[in-house]
């Protein structure tokens, strides 16, 4: 009797075991599986320009312009900065001395528009002083035309490269418009090619712009600084020349 009933038990546990089981499989099996999203292709840079369109040849060329003239007028104004503190002491030393060419040998040996302006006021010693002030400030404003070369184009440049990236958006926006009028459709892919040049255009032109207007930013300041060191050298010239004479 009492295994009769323990029998029963077993039976009845294992059939209700097994009815968790396929309630289980059959929960499992109505639960979605994971969606696979499309693998999106990675744009390179290259790509990126093709799909801006004709207007990337010149906004290529306004780039390779602000990279060259950037660096070649920031390496010569970092030359044209650079002088000897004791410059001028050498230039009494050798002026007190009655050494005119001595003065003359070692501003020609010194590669700076200061040095330039100071040996022709040496070469007008003797003439009046407002000759040589005139004279010096002849050679000054020379100097100052040669280092302020080519930073116009920067400037240039940097209201030239926004209106280029605009002229871009406008054609993309033609493109937009032609695209829906020959298949009668709108949707992203009829538009995609069009917001492509649009947007990259505009990006493009932005930042060229922005990085020579910073670029002409940067080579002013620098010039500012150069043409001051040469006036405060001019006048302690002038100053020396007065103490001179009386």
């Amino acid at each position: 009797m009492f295994i009769s009933v323990l029998l029963q038990n077993v039976s009845n546990g294992a059939a209700a075991a097994a009815h968790v089981i396929d309630t289980a499989k059959n929960a499992a099996a109505q639960i979605p599986l994971p969606i696979e999203l499309p693998k999106q292709a990675s744009l390179s840079l290259l790509d990126l320009v093709i799909k801006g369109g004709f207007i990337m040849i010149p906004l290529g060329i306004l780039s390779i312009l602000t990279i060259y003239f950037f660096f070649e007028r920031f390496m010569t104004l970092s030359k044209a900065s650079k002088l000897d503190q004791n410059f001028m002491n050498h230039i009494k030393d050798y002026l007190h001395n009655g050494n005119k060419d001595a003065a003359k040998a070692l501003c020609r040996n010194t590669t700076s528009p200061a040095a330039r302006m100071i040996e022709k006021g040496v070469s007008r010693i003797g003439k009046p002083l407002k000759e040589i002030e005139e004279a010096m400030e002849s050679v000054g404003k020379l100097e100052i035309n040669r280092l302020e070369k080519n930073l116009s184009v920067l400037s240039l440049i940097g209201r030239i490269g926004p209106i280029l990236g605009f002229v871009g958006t406008i054609a993309g926006v033609i493109k937009i418009f032609y695209d829906i009028s020959l298949t009668d459709n709108i949707s992203i892919g009829v538009i995609s090619t069009g917001l492509y040049q649009k947007m990259i255009t505009s990006a493009s032109g932005l930042t060229i712009g922005l990085t020579a207007f910073i670029g002409y930013y940067i080579l002013n300041s620098m010039l500012d600084k150069t043409i001051n060191k040469m006036e405060t050298i001019s006048s302690e010239f002038v100053d020396m020349l007065q103490e001179q004479t009386n």
